[in-house]
């Protein structure tokens, strides 16, 4: 197998398990027909057995470093942020809409560990980094220029459709429920909201997440 290359500003992906979790299967292809590529990006296994991995077909029967090294080459400007105070189930499905957006990585802020569950194994294409406080976190996206964008509905918050949304930015979400903590708040340089409609005074946080990232990918993508 091929190694990635290297992201000397970046942690390697992945995230903290709380269990087992395998790629989630496709139908996916089977078995290479023909001569086999000689290029170094193919998984001998994979062009032997079939890859029903869920990727995209430019990414059959490529190893996963081959597959994270491409996505390296072309990731967009953006950066994802939750807090994990309350073990927040939402985060792997945070982690698996910013792989679908193809964010420059994903920050978890508190405890370690999180259920990798939800993100369906995307982790393993994701840089994922950990900062144990906002005070970290904040200071890490100083140190590089990033400003911090708060994703909640208090406050003087814009609608994400009307705010600016800079081409390099951190989104930052808090827990299901009781939303960002107010260190989490302080930190950020600017505050969005999603405009609602019905009865309900919040959103799934994930669903807030996909949200946020597409409309930052309509513009700049």
């Amino acid at each position: 197998m091929t190694a990635a290359r290297s992201r000397p500003d970046l942690p390697p992906t992945g995230g903290w398990d709380d269990g087992s979790v395998t790629d989630e299967p496709t139908h996916g292809v089977g078995p290479w027909q023909g001569e086999w590529p000689t290029d170094e990006r193919y998984d001998r296994e994979l062009l032997e057995h079939g890859d029903t991995r869920n990727v995209v077909d430019e990414y059959r029967y490529w190893t996963m470093e081959a597959i994270v090294a491409d996505l390296d080459a072309k990731r967009h400007g953006f950066h994802v942020a939750i807090e994990n105070w309350q073990h927040d189930m939402n985060i792997g499905s945070i982690v698996r809409s910013a792989n679908a957006f193809l964010a420059e990585a994903v920050h978890i802020i508190g405890r370690r560990r999180w259920n990798r569950r939800g993100a369906m194994v995307t982790d393993r294409y994701q840089h994922v980094i950990h900062h144990p406080d906002v005070e970290s976190f904040r200071a890490w996206m100083d140190e590089r220029g990033i400003p911090i964008i708060a994703v909640d509905n208090v406050g003087e918050a814009l609608p994400v459709d009307k705010a600016e949304l800079p081409e390099r930015c951190v989104f930052l979400f808090g827990q299901e429920g009781p939303g960002l903590t107010d260190e989490a708040l302080a930190a950020a340089s600017s505050h969005i909201e999603i405009t609602q409609y019905g009865s309900t005074r919040s959103m799934n946080a994930s669903a807030a997440g996909a949200v946020v990232m597409y409309e930052w990918c309509r513009r700049w993508a």
